[in-house]
């Protein structure tokens, strides 16, 4: 144990080591080195590859790289595995910085309660990872009671379509995960510089094209999952609890003609550096944009022909939503088209994009790794020329796509195999009180799978039509709200946790969205907008942009304590990116800003035209005139009403 501890603090101190090695620069005829001082050579026409031959960092350079202290973390842990295991043993309540990252990768983040003062209150979040956002009725159950058990009592929905499980003390994770990993769940990769949970649209129906978005969101989950088992020889001490995989999943990872492996590695995609950085993958069908398909790393479309057979996929990369406050070179973006693939190579182009990002995504800060800042500095042409070459074949031309929708899914829906399935608001994602002990009877009576939807809402599957009214009884004593009588905004917004917990809040976001609905629905009613005209507004504690704030037509990031940044220009279908409008405004002054921008949609828009394109095309400089100039407006009453599910039960499908 001596030993381990002095090793964990060589590593602490190697933080500002400068590695001298060669610097991938563009796709070279022969020879690659790559950041991690691996050396491979390319494939050309006349010979395959070769395996990666381990050299010293040292070796002779052409360039000088400085690598982020968390890529030394990784490099050293023997496969995520060292301090981690060690420091899980101790009796202390909390584990030590390195230990901290590489917990990240087993789905996990070391918290404090910031609401209590004194000496820290450490605790655990736990995420799992649910592709599609499946969700297993025994997981479900068990879940719920994990959370009364050894968490807080509630359950939160996350944008990315998993659970969170908070207030897990370190003497309980190992219970908990082991809980997880038993009952058809896991938490492996849902954090840390790998692939995270993939997205696709949460409706179960029966529609081809959806089955099979489903089924390929699941098949890169699993080809992108880590390999080198030190999840299981922590959680449950070496024992693999896996489902077998399709064969060609195993194909697919497997496959090293283009150069992308490293052979004989437990890690044979990811290798010991894993990924610079997080890395987000959805997919989706036409129209449907449930998923925010243009904020992801990867953004997939399956294109079918005329009688909706899938052939191929339309594929985008670059999106991505973190930035950081006051450094202009840091900042959300959205996916560009890169090219379309027949299906059967889907893996293998999602492999190469990967591998791209981890030859050449930047080591040395963090606040650059992801992948839309190389494709920012390459472009988007050189970008799909050295992802070819790791793919082995030119992308065909994207395909021609309708417009896209946002659909939430709530509501009651027909399967298309006999079964309804219902949809649920949940505000914020948090399922907690009445609501919790409703949705535990219903879905633990009925024997329901459930799926969770990237809005942060819950779908019921698989509901004989004989269950609906009761189910519809239950519900509606729990004091849920049929979709038609929750208040639009709320349906579309959205809210990271934040305060009290996540250690990057500036300020409130999930405590704090409750009364800015209010207030913005207080303020569109006293300027005279209709009820059924709603705005998208999303709401972040900090600039990482967790719950999607800068595709919102109405943004608001934390940048001080109360105060936040207003950025507009959304639209409700989250295919436009937001701009900042206005940098820390105070929580207490938003009517100032709120009443002279709504009036003005409501006087000066074209006819259907959305808040977040009123703004765009009126432009700031007009908006902030009428912002520094406004005096008032005589109030409006407002018009509308508010039911519970039991309130109108007439039969129709929502």
């Amino acid at each position: 144990m001596a030993a381990a501890i002095l090793s964990a603090k060589a590593i602490v101190a190697e933080k500002e080591l400068k590695l001298h090695i060669n610097v991938y620069r563009g796709l070279r005829s022969s020879v690659v080195i790559n950041p991690v001082g691996l050396v491979r050579a390319l494939p050309s026409s006349s010979s395959s590859s070769s395996g990666w031959i381990v050299r010293a960092v040292s070796m002779p350079d052409t360039a000088v790289v400085k690598r982020s202290k968390v890529e030394l973390f990784k490099e050293q842990s023997n496969f995520l595995r060292f301090p981690l295991n060690e420091e899980l043993q101790t009796e202390a309540p909390n584990i030590n910085e390195v230990a901290t990252q590489l917990i990240k990768f087993h789905g996990s983040y070391q918290q404090t309660n910031r609401d209590e003062r004194g000496s820290k209150s450490y605790q655990f979040m736990l995420r799992t990872k649910n592709p599609c956002g499946k969700v297993p009725n025994k997981l479900y159950l068990v879940m719920d009671d994990l959370a009364d058990k050894f968490g807080i009592g509630t359950l939160r929905l996350t944008t990315r379509q998993t659970f969170q499980l908070h207030g897990i003390l370190k003497k309980n994770l190992k219970t908990v995960m082991r809980s997880i990993i038993k009952n058809m769940g896991s938490t492996l990769g849902a954090c840390g510089d790998l692939n995270r949970n993939v997205l696709a649209p949460a409706a179960p129906y029966t529609k081809k094209e959806y089955l099979f978005s489903q089924e390929t969101a699941e098949n890169i989950a699993s080809l992108l999952a880590p390999q080198s088992g030190a999840y299981y020889d922590i959680w449950v001490d070496g024992e693999k609890v896996m489902s077998a995989e399709p064969p060609e999943v195993i194909a697919a990872r497997n496959d090293n003609s283009n150069g992308t492996n490293f052979p004989d590695s437990p890690e044979p995609i990811y290798g010991s550096q894993y990924l610079p950085r997080k890395f987000k993958i959805a997919v989706t069908v036409p129209t449907d944009n449930s998923v925010d398909i243009l904020t992801n790393d990867i953004g997939i479309v399956v294109v079918s022909d005329n009688d909706g057979e899938p052939q191929g996929f339309n594929i985008y990369v670059g999106g991505g939503m973190g930035r950081t406050h006051r450094l202009e070179t840091t900042f959300p973006r959205l996916g560009e088209p890169l090219g379309y693939v027949p299906k059967e190579d889907i893996l293998y182009a999602v492999k190469a994009i990967v591998v791209t990002q981890r030859e050449n995504g930047r080591r040395d800060d963090r606040k650059y790794s992801r992948m839309k800042y190389l494709i920012n500095e390459w472009g988007i042409e050189k970008f799909r020329s050295a992802v070819e070459q790791y793919y082995g074949k030119k992308f065909e031309s994207f395909r021609q796509l309708p417009e896209w929708e946002f659909r939430s899914y709530l509501g009651w829906h027909e399967q298309g195999d006999g079964a309804l399935f219902c949809g649920i608001h949940v505000d914020n994602g948090r399922i907690g009180g009445k609501m919790k002990k409703a949705l535990r009877e219903v879905i633990e009576n009925y024997n329901l799978n459930v799926r969770i939807t990237p809005n942060q809402n819950l779908i019921l599957c698989d509901i004989r039509h004989s269950w609906r009214q009761s189910i519809t009884t239950v519900l509606a004593q729990a004091g849920l709200l049929e979709p038609r009588y929750v208040d639009p905004l709320n349906i579309t917004a959205m809210a990271c946790p934040s305060l009290p917990l996540c250690p990057l809040a500036i300020t409130e976001a999930e405590r704090g969205i409750p009364d800015i609905l209010k207030r913005a629905r207080a303020v569109l009613d006293k300027v005279g907008i209709q009820y059924n005209e709603s705005v998208v507004i999303r709401v972040t504690g900090c600039p990482n942009g967790c719950a999607r704030p800068y595709m919102a037509e109405l943004g608001f990031v934390g940048d001080g304590p109360n105060s936040y940044q207003v950025w507009l220009g959304g639209t409700p279908n989250q295919t436009s990116l937001a701009r900042c409008f206005l940098n820390r405004v105070k929580i207490q002054d938003l009517e100032k800003v709120l009443e002279p921008l709504f009036y003005s949609w409501r006087t000066k828009r074209l006819q259907g035209e959305s808040f977040g394109r009123f703004a765009a095309r009126i432009g700031f400089e007009k908006l902030q005139e009428m912002v520094d100039n406004w005096d008032g407006v005589v109030d409006i009453p407002p018009r509308h009403d508010r039911k519970t599910f039991a309130d109108n039960q007439n039969g129709k499908e929502e």
